[in-house]
């Protein structure tokens, strides 16, 4: 079991990106930005384009935003941040046009132990698929398309 050494720093809890972009998202460039000398561990996450979903093929698929999806994502990093024993988050969710493999959801965190990096990326990535509002369109092999919720 690791010493207990929050009373030798306070927390940053450092929000260092939260953004809705149509930008490609590169996740190792997120871990850069979060990484701390007082870090012992970033905790990365990639949600990419997977080829299939409920057992039918998927060839792309597009995200469409809500004009509010940027305040959003704001408000659910910096809650995420605030109670989370971490040093810092980022978090970018892409919109538009999306290929097979292409990320769609980054996000890294950084804390002093594993951990808290691993329990504040993961519920980061529940929040932001449970509260941002975006959609997306599945393009699917048979022909067609379908809208599936939020993100």
């Amino acid at each position: 079991m690791a010493p207990d050494d929050s009373r030798l720093r306070a927390p940053a809890r450092r929000v260092v990106t939260a953004r809705v972009t149509s930008d490609p998202v590169d996740v190792d460039a997120l871990a850069r930005a979060v990484a701390d000398a007082a870090a012992g561990a970033v905790v990365t996450f990639a949600g990419v384009v997977r080829d299939h979903d409920r057992g039918r093929g998927v060839t792309g698929l597009e995200y469409v935003a809500h004009p509010d999806a940027q305040e959003v994502v704001e408000r659910v990093v910096a809650d995420v941040a605030a109670r989370s024993p971490v040093d810092a988050v980022a978090c970018v969710h892409r919109t538009g046009v999306l290929a097979v493999g292409e990320c769609a959801l980054g996000v890294a965190v950084s804390a002093a132990h594993r951990h808290e990096a691993f329990a504040a990326a993961a519920l980061l990535v529940d929040e932001v698929k449970a509260h941002l509002p975006v959609w997306k369109r599945q393009d699917l092999t048979a022909g067609g398309h379908e809208w599936v919720g939020s993100a």
